[in-house]
């Protein structure tokens, strides 16, 4: 069989995966989606990568780089501190040329490498699939257990189950909502909200408990529907993927046709799928990998180790379903870093070396200098010109300033302070005064 016949015998199974999605019904209900326990080689290196990204998650908000947040997100205050670098409102300029570099490089990485982010360390995907499915899988048991717990009725068993697991659940979603709390405000804030009455930080404990409902709402019931419905990526992966891209890849030129194993060989020959379907019962998205790549598909593995663990049982090699690409598998070779790649790889190298140059000569100090409103510049019998100034000083760094001000280029120029005292600028402040400029003619 050539390999156009078996990729036309490939779609040729299930054409109405095209039109619509697996967690929805013909009458627009939604389907939910009960996936066999997942385990197997990618599923062990895929626990180990969640405790390490985890673990950076929770302890990000206690961690200090010269004294300074490793990640502080103040949107109230208008306050960023990335890597220990702070960044506010006067740096607008230099945020959003590291939010394009941050894109630019997504779009490579994804233009390579496919949607490995969502299996391996989108947040949704960690906390879905290694945190939440697991307390499942502990207390319900696995897929067909949960089916059978739905439709039981509501005995003292199961009344006990959907307890503990919504009580471990929304205690989980705690301890994610009290985290991304730490990172918007800063942990300190969070020891205050923690630590006080409610009615002393209204406010903060209001927003506390809002994400607390969101995140519980998100991994409990919305869950995979936050990739397929609403997620902006998931959606961009008919733009950015090629046939080049690397993705959870089903080999149907050596799969096809599928049928069912049978003791006596049958005289038409067929592929290595025996159609066991394990793939489809693996995937938390409910999809049907064989069916080519889809929207849904968040490469999370779980049905490369069905497979895998299939083949085995029946003798056959592993990776019929494996990470490649659709070229690697029409025509057996693989090239990874493409001419569209190499392109993006310019761009961001450009980028970065533009951003590294910006933080490396930016000031410290932000200086406004206005006129003061309704003063004209003055002559003075001996020949000097005066006028009033009205100076801003923003400080950028973590320590106060006390600032001392200077005419460059004018070495007979005079500017002093009006009023006593020297001018202080607080840590992460701001300060302001009116400055009396002389000069001679």
């Amino acid at each position: 069989m050539s390999k156009q016949a078996s990729l036309d015998n490939l779609y040729e199974y299930d054409e109405e995966f095209k039109d619509t999605i697996a967690t929805v019904d013909a009458q627009g209900k939604r389907v939910w989606v009960y996936p066999k326990k997942p385990s197997g080689h990618y599923h062990n290196r895929r626990i180990v990568v969640t405790v390490i990204l985890l673990s950076i998650l929770f302890s990000g908000p206690f961690i200090r780089i010269n004294g300074r947040p490793f990640l502080l997100l103040n949107i109230f205050e208008r306050k960023f501190v990335i890597l220990g670098q702070a960044f506010w409102p006067q740096d607008f300029f230099l945020l959003a040329l590291l939010l394009i570099t941050f894109f630019v490089f997504v779009i490579l990485f994804t233009v390579i490498f496919g949607r490995v982010w969502c299996g391996w360390a989108c947040p949704q995907t960690l906390f879905l699939e290694m945190v939440f499915r697991k307390i499942e899988y502990w207390i319900d048991g696995d897929a067909n257990k949960q089916r059978k717990l739905k439709k039981a009725p509501w005995n003292a068993e199961k009344i006990r189950k959907r307890v503990l697991k919504h009580a471990i659940f929304i205690i989980i979603s705690l301890m994610i909502s009290h985290t991304v709390m730490a990172y918007l405000i800063g942990i300190e804030q969070v020891k205050q909200i923690v630590s006080q009455p409610p009615s002393e930080h209204l406010a903060g404990f209001i927003g506390l408990m809002a994400f607390t409902g969101i995140f519980y709402g998100v991994f409990s019931w919305f869950r995979e529907q936050a990739c397929v419905a609403v997620c902006p990526y998931g959606r961009l992966q008919g733009v950015l993927l090629d046939k080049k891209s690397i993705a959870v890849m089903y080999d149907w030129v050596r799969g096809e046709p599928r049928g069912k194993l049978k003791k006596k060989q049958e005289e038409a020959p067929k592929g290595d799928c025996i159609d066991c379907k394990l793939c489809v019962h693996a995937c938390p998205t409910g999809i049907d990998i064989r069916n080519g790549t889809q929207l849904e598909c968040v490469n999370c593995t779980a049905c490369i180790d069905a497979c895998n663990e299939v083949m085995q049982k029946v003798n056959l090699p592993t990776g019929l379903i494996r990470y490649s690409s659709y070229e690697a598998v029409e025509k057996g070779k693989q090239k990874i870093f493409t001419k569209r790649a190499a392109a993006y790889s310019v761009v961001l190298v450009l980028l970065l070396s533009f951003f590294g140059f910006s933080l490396a000569t930016r000031s410290e100090i932000e200086t406004t200098v206005l006129k003061v409103p309704g003063q004209l510049y003055q002559r003075t019998d001996d020949g000097h010109i005066t006028n009033l100034y009205n100076i801003q000083f923003v400080n950028k760094t973590f320590e106060d300033m006390t600032l001392e001000l200077k005419v460059e280029d004018e070495p007979d120029a005079e500017i002093s302070k009006v009023g006593a005292g020297d001018q202080l600028v607080p840590s992460n402040g701001l300060s302001e005064g009116v400055y009396f400029y002389k000069n001679a003619i």
